[in-house]
């Protein structure tokens, strides 16, 4: 029986959406219930949708109103970084709302009235009067940092157009640290959870290469996540090293030495490799052609040519004793700049008076901020040659 039932839309679509959307069904279902009934009927203003990195947020969204033929605006807030970026963008896409085709003339909008004023003769040449328009801010996060009108505008956007959108917001954060200080129009709330193991295991085993059975792909599956679910959950990063590595945990069955039921025999074939895999989870230093190379060469992590591979960086020659000169600047006191630094300082007379702020070790007050000339008198005073105050010197700091 169908999980996805709505009168507005017909139950072929629906049978296809869920398809697509494996895990979400119940976050579809509900926001097909605030879209409305039919395609006319105003729905929610806005739609504040927040959840972790690959939780599906975007890919879900991207899909329902895909498959659904809805009318939809799709902007990347990260992409279009200023609010005449966004706002133009909007525009742009919007003039080929129904078609689908590319629109190349220029829209200019360099204020929020004139955004409103074009967005409505948009609607009205676009013949989008009937039916609901979704806009969808990807990254939202980004609209904090834009003018303080921008996100309360966009929130009550139906309001001051006076015509039937609904603004969709996406982000990794909570809307508590969205809440503007001045207040605004509270939009509806909705959490995408992380996938559970069971999710993930359901979802990636969809991708079963067709010359193998579907329990046997499972069983791969089974025993990727058991490797890596406790230290990666992102699930693009998952289906990758599951195409990554499915050719080693065959090979035991193309040479003949074991069959699909031998799960002892794969796991004891793929587990150095999945270890190997676990060295570089997110990094991606190599390719995946030089990986399946390594793979195949027997090679050790430690010829991986990438940042993991390496115990150390080497820094260039001056920049080690600015480094040295900057910390020792920071936690001893000017005063002893003289007795520690200069071969000839005289003599000093020795006192047991100390400030009291100076009997705390300087390590536990952390470090003290210093001027430049400081750092550059004491750098003179640790090189052994001489140093000139050149070009290299002042980049590298």
């Amino acid at each position: 029986m169908p999980n996805l039932e709505h009168p507005a839309y017909p139950a072929a679509d629906l049978l296809h959406l869920e398809g697509l959307v494996p895990c979400r069904e119940s976050q579809v279902s509900t926001l097909l219930s605030i879209f409305g009934e039919v395609r006319q009927q105003f729905s929610f203003p806005s739609i504040f949708i927040y959840g972790h990195t690959s939780s599906g947020k975007t890919y879900v969204m991207k899909t329902l109103l895909t498959t659904l033929q809805l009318p939809h605006v799709f902007v990347n807030c990260v992409e279009y970084f200023t609010s005449r970026l966004l706002l133009e963008e909007i525009l742009t896409q919007l003039q080929s709302c129904p078609s689908g085709t590319e629109q190349t003339s220029p829209v200019r909008c360099d204020t929020l009235n004139d955004f409103v004023r074009l967005f409505k003769q948009a609607l009205a040449s676009q013949e989008l009067q009937d039916q609901t328009l979704y806009i969808v801010l990807d990254r939202a996060e980004q609209l904090r940092e834009m003018e303080a009108n921008i996100l309360p505008a966009f929130l009550r956007l139906q309001e001051l157009t006076d015509r039937n959108v609904t603004v969709i917001l996406l982000s990794e954060i909570v809307w508590e640290l969205f809440r503007p200080n001045i207040g605004c129009f509270e939009p509806f709330t909705m959490y995408f959870p992380d996938y559970s193991i069971g999710h993930l295991q359901k979802i990636l085993s969809q991708n079963h290469p067709p010359e193998y059975s579907a329990d046997f792909y499972a069983a791969y599956i089974n025993i990727l996540l058991g490797v890596f679910y406790m230290v990666c959950r992102d699930l693009k990063e998952l289906r990758h090293l599951a195409a990554l590595n499915f050719a080693k945990y065959c090979e035991p069955v193309v040479r003949g030495e074991a069959n699909e039921r031998d799960t002892r025999k794969l796991w004891k074939n793929i587990e150095p490799h999945l270890k190997k895999a676990m060295q570089t989870v997110y990094l991606r230093e190599i390719s995946s052609s030089q990986w399946e190379r390594l793979q195949h060469d027997g090679g050790e992590p430690g010829q991986l040519k990438g940042l993991s591979a390496h115990t150390h960086v080497e820094l260039p020659y001056y920049s080690k004793f600015l480094l040295i000169a900057a910390y020792l600047a920071s936690y001893n006191p000017v005063r002893t700049d003289k007795r520690f630094f200069l071969k000839h300082h005289g003599k000093i007379r020795k006192t047991n008076f100390m400030k009291k702020h100076e009997k705390t070790s300087n390590h536990l007050l952390g470090p003290k901020p210093f001027p430049l000339d400081r750092l550059l008198a004491i750098l003179y005073s640790i090189v052994d040659n001489r140093v000139a105050p050149t070009a290299n010197i002042f980049s590298q700091l």
